[in-house]
Protein backbone atom coordinates (compact mmCIF):
# COMPACT_ATOMS: atom_id res chain seq x y z
CA UNK A 1 0.00 0.00 0.00
CA UNK A 2 1.22 3.93 -1.14
CA UNK A 3 3.03 5.95 1.51
CA UNK A 4 0.39 7.73 2.93
CA UNK A 5 1.93 9.90 5.13
CA UNK A 6 1.57 13.76 5.40
CA UNK A 7 3.24 15.72 2.64
CA UNK A 8 4.94 19.19 3.45
CA UNK A 9 5.80 21.78 1.57
CA UNK A 10 9.61 23.16 1.17
CA UNK A 11 11.14 24.11 4.21
CA UNK A 12 11.13 27.58 4.36
CA UNK A 13 8.55 27.96 1.12
CA UNK A 14 5.91 30.57 1.32
CA UNK A 15 2.73 31.32 -0.09
CA UNK A 16 -0.34 29.45 -0.47
CA UNK A 17 -1.52 26.02 0.93
CA UNK A 18 -0.70 23.05 -1.49
CA UNK A 19 -3.62 22.33 -3.72
CA UNK A 20 -4.35 19.25 -6.50
CA UNK A 21 -7.10 19.76 -9.06
CA UNK A 22 -8.54 16.43 -10.56
CA UNK A 23 -10.32 15.93 -13.51
CA UNK A 24 -11.40 12.25 -14.52
CA UNK A 25 -13.14 10.20 -17.10
CA UNK A 26 -15.95 8.68 -15.45
CA UNK A 27 -15.34 6.04 -13.26
CA UNK A 28 -11.58 6.53 -13.45
CA UNK A 29 -11.97 6.89 -9.46
CA UNK A 30 -11.12 10.85 -8.58
CA UNK A 31 -13.36 10.44 -5.74
CA UNK A 32 -11.26 7.75 -4.24
CA UNK A 33 -7.54 9.58 -5.30
CA UNK A 34 -8.86 12.55 -4.04
CA UNK A 35 -9.72 11.73 -0.73
CA UNK A 36 -6.80 9.50 0.29
CA UNK A 37 -4.45 12.73 -0.71
CA UNK A 38 -6.35 14.99 0.75
CA UNK A 39 -6.39 13.17 4.16
CA UNK A 40 -2.40 12.73 3.60
CA UNK A 41 -2.08 16.44 3.12
CA UNK A 42 -3.97 17.19 5.96
CA UNK A 43 -6.18 19.46 3.81
CA UNK A 44 -9.69 19.18 2.71
CA UNK A 45 -11.70 17.58 -0.09
CA UNK A 46 -13.85 19.44 -2.39
CA UNK A 47 -16.49 17.04 -4.23
CA UNK A 48 -17.75 17.91 -7.82
CA UNK A 49 -20.53 20.39 -7.95
CA UNK A 50 -23.16 17.54 -9.26
CA UNK A 51 -22.58 13.92 -8.78
CA UNK A 52 -23.07 10.84 -11.08
CA UNK A 53 -26.58 10.47 -9.69
CA UNK A 54 -27.35 13.72 -9.92
CA UNK A 55 -26.33 14.25 -13.87
CA UNK A 56 -27.90 10.98 -14.61
CA UNK A 57 -31.36 12.19 -12.88
CA UNK A 58 -32.06 14.91 -14.98
CA UNK A 59 -35.78 14.31 -14.43
CA UNK A 60 -38.01 17.27 -13.91
CA UNK A 61 -38.08 16.23 -9.93
CA UNK A 62 -34.38 15.92 -9.68
CA UNK A 63 -33.72 19.01 -11.10
CA UNK A 64 -36.11 20.95 -8.92
CA UNK A 65 -33.87 19.35 -6.27
CA UNK A 66 -30.82 20.70 -7.31
CA UNK A 67 -31.76 24.11 -9.15
CA UNK A 68 -28.31 24.95 -9.96
CA UNK A 69 -27.66 21.71 -12.39
CA UNK A 70 -31.43 22.81 -13.08
CA UNK A 71 -29.65 26.40 -14.45
CA UNK A 72 -27.14 24.59 -16.05
CA UNK A 73 -28.58 22.42 -18.17
CA UNK A 74 -31.30 25.16 -19.56
CA UNK A 75 -28.61 27.48 -20.19
CA UNK A 76 -26.21 24.46 -22.07
CA UNK A 77 -29.62 24.39 -24.18
CA UNK A 78 -29.57 22.10 -26.98
CA UNK A 79 -30.52 18.46 -25.44
CA UNK A 80 -30.30 19.87 -22.19
CA UNK A 81 -32.62 22.34 -22.43
CA UNK A 82 -32.62 26.32 -23.15
CA UNK A 83 -35.07 28.87 -23.20
CA UNK A 84 -37.89 29.59 -24.99
CA UNK A 85 -38.17 31.68 -28.11
CA UNK A 86 -34.36 31.59 -28.17
CA UNK A 87 -33.48 34.39 -26.00
CA UNK A 88 -29.85 34.79 -26.62
CA UNK A 89 -29.02 37.27 -24.55
CA UNK A 90 -30.91 35.79 -21.81
CA UNK A 91 -29.15 32.72 -21.96
CA UNK A 92 -25.44 34.20 -22.25
CA UNK A 93 -26.42 36.55 -18.84
CA UNK A 94 -26.87 33.26 -17.14
CA UNK A 95 -23.92 31.40 -18.25
CA UNK A 96 -22.37 34.53 -17.13
CA UNK A 97 -23.77 34.33 -13.96
CA UNK A 98 -23.00 30.63 -13.34
CA UNK A 99 -19.30 31.21 -14.45
CA UNK A 100 -19.09 33.88 -11.76
CA UNK A 101 -20.46 32.10 -9.44
CA UNK A 102 -18.29 28.97 -10.09
CA UNK A 103 -15.06 30.68 -10.11
CA UNK A 104 -16.10 32.17 -6.51
CA UNK A 105 -16.44 28.87 -5.26
CA UNK A 106 -13.13 27.51 -6.42
CA UNK A 107 -11.12 30.61 -5.58
CA UNK A 108 -12.76 30.11 -2.24
CA UNK A 109 -11.98 26.21 -2.01
CA UNK A 110 -8.02 27.30 -3.72
CA UNK A 111 -7.92 29.28 -0.56
CA UNK A 112 -8.33 26.39 1.80
CA UNK A 113 -5.77 24.30 -0.34
CA UNK A 114 -6.17 20.52 -0.67
CA UNK A 115 -7.68 18.81 -3.60
CA UNK A 116 -10.36 19.86 -5.79
CA UNK A 117 -12.33 17.63 -7.96
CA UNK A 118 -14.06 19.49 -11.32
CA UNK A 119 -15.38 23.13 -11.60
CA UNK A 120 -13.15 23.39 -14.44
CA UNK A 121 -10.35 23.75 -11.49
CA UNK A 122 -6.89 23.50 -13.67
CA UNK A 123 -8.09 26.38 -16.32
CA UNK A 124 -9.32 28.77 -13.28
CA UNK A 125 -6.26 28.05 -11.32
CA UNK A 126 -3.82 27.24 -13.94
CA UNK A 127 -1.63 30.22 -12.64
CA UNK A 128 -1.83 29.54 -8.93
CA UNK A 129 1.74 28.19 -7.26
CA UNK A 130 2.20 25.56 -5.14
CA UNK A 131 -0.73 23.34 -7.49
CA UNK A 132 -1.06 20.20 -9.64
CA UNK A 133 -3.32 19.65 -12.01
CA UNK A 134 -3.98 16.12 -12.53
CA UNK A 135 -6.04 14.05 -15.78
CA UNK A 136 -7.50 10.64 -14.36
CA UNK A 137 -8.15 8.05 -17.36
CA UNK A 138 -8.73 4.29 -17.91
CA UNK A 139 -10.09 2.25 -20.41
CA UNK A 140 -13.70 1.99 -21.24
CA UNK A 141 -14.35 -0.95 -19.52
CA UNK A 142 -12.05 -1.04 -16.74
CA UNK A 143 -14.01 2.70 -16.09
CA UNK A 144 -16.92 1.42 -16.24
CA UNK A 145 -16.56 -2.01 -13.99
CA UNK A 146 -15.10 0.66 -11.47
CA UNK A 147 -17.93 3.19 -11.50
CA UNK A 148 -20.53 -0.28 -11.07
CA UNK A 149 -18.62 -1.51 -8.36
CA UNK A 150 -18.17 2.11 -6.52
CA UNK A 151 -21.88 3.27 -6.69
CA UNK A 152 -23.13 -0.48 -5.99
CA UNK A 153 -25.21 -0.75 -9.84
CA UNK A 154 -25.45 -2.49 -12.31
CA UNK A 155 -22.91 -2.94 -15.41
CA UNK A 156 -25.53 -1.32 -17.71
CA UNK A 157 -26.16 1.22 -15.60
CA UNK A 158 -22.84 2.60 -14.98
CA UNK A 159 -22.67 2.24 -19.05
CA UNK A 160 -24.79 4.96 -19.15
CA UNK A 161 -23.79 7.35 -16.57
CA UNK A 162 -20.53 6.82 -18.65
CA UNK A 163 -22.05 8.11 -21.72
CA UNK A 164 -24.16 10.56 -20.48
CA UNK A 165 -21.66 12.02 -17.90
CA UNK A 166 -18.78 12.47 -19.81
CA UNK A 167 -20.72 13.86 -22.69
CA UNK A 168 -22.31 16.50 -20.23
CA UNK A 169 -18.86 17.20 -18.04
CA UNK A 170 -17.10 18.00 -21.45
CA UNK A 171 -20.10 20.04 -22.84
CA UNK A 172 -20.38 22.51 -19.58
CA UNK A 173 -16.83 22.87 -19.82
CA UNK A 174 -16.56 23.89 -23.20
CA UNK A 175 -19.81 25.79 -23.22
CA UNK A 176 -19.03 27.66 -20.21
CA UNK A 177 -15.29 28.35 -20.25
CA UNK A 178 -14.40 27.72 -24.12
CA UNK A 179 -12.21 24.41 -23.30
CA UNK A 180 -11.90 20.99 -23.12
CA UNK A 181 -10.67 19.54 -19.97
CA UNK A 182 -10.23 16.13 -21.02
CA UNK A 183 -7.07 17.52 -23.16
CA UNK A 184 -3.98 15.78 -21.22
CA UNK A 185 -2.00 19.12 -22.12
CA UNK A 186 -3.54 20.72 -20.13
CA UNK A 187 -2.27 19.18 -16.63
CA UNK A 188 0.73 18.35 -15.09
CA UNK A 189 0.23 14.70 -14.64
CA UNK A 190 -2.04 12.00 -16.36
CA UNK A 191 -2.63 9.12 -14.88
CA UNK A 192 -4.59 6.04 -16.33
CA UNK A 193 -5.68 3.85 -13.44
CA UNK A 194 -6.21 1.04 -16.14
CA UNK A 195 -2.48 1.47 -16.05
CA UNK A 196 -1.62 1.58 -12.20
CA UNK A 197 -3.31 0.80 -8.90
CA UNK A 198 -5.40 3.62 -6.96
CA UNK A 199 -2.51 3.09 -4.32
CA UNK A 200 -0.18 3.90 -7.14
CA UNK A 201 -2.32 6.87 -8.34
CA UNK A 202 -2.32 8.45 -4.85
CA UNK A 203 1.48 8.00 -4.79
CA UNK A 204 2.34 9.68 -7.85
CA UNK A 205 -0.21 13.20 -7.17
CA UNK A 206 2.02 13.04 -3.42
CA UNK A 207 5.11 12.85 -4.55
CA UNK A 208 4.56 15.36 -7.22
CA UNK A 209 3.21 17.92 -4.76
CA UNK A 210 6.12 17.03 -2.54
CA UNK A 211 8.62 17.56 -5.22
CA UNK A 212 6.82 21.22 -5.47
CA UNK A 213 7.59 20.58 -9.80
CA UNK A 214 5.34 21.31 -12.15
CA UNK A 215 5.20 21.27 -16.31
CA UNK A 216 4.72 24.68 -18.10
CA UNK A 217 1.41 26.46 -16.88
CA UNK A 218 -1.69 25.53 -19.21
CA UNK A 219 -2.42 28.01 -21.72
Amino acid sequence: MADETTAQPAAGAAGPPPLVTLFEAYGAGATEVGQRVAQALGLPFHAQAFSSEEIEGGSEQGLRRNETLARVFAALGGAYGGFDGGDVVATQQEQHALVRANDEEVFGQAEQGGVIVGRNGALILAQRPNTVHVLLTGTLEDRVRRGADEAGIPLEQAASRQRREDDVRAEMSRVFYGWDPRDPQRYDLVIDTSQVSIDEAVEQVLDAVRSGTRAEPPR
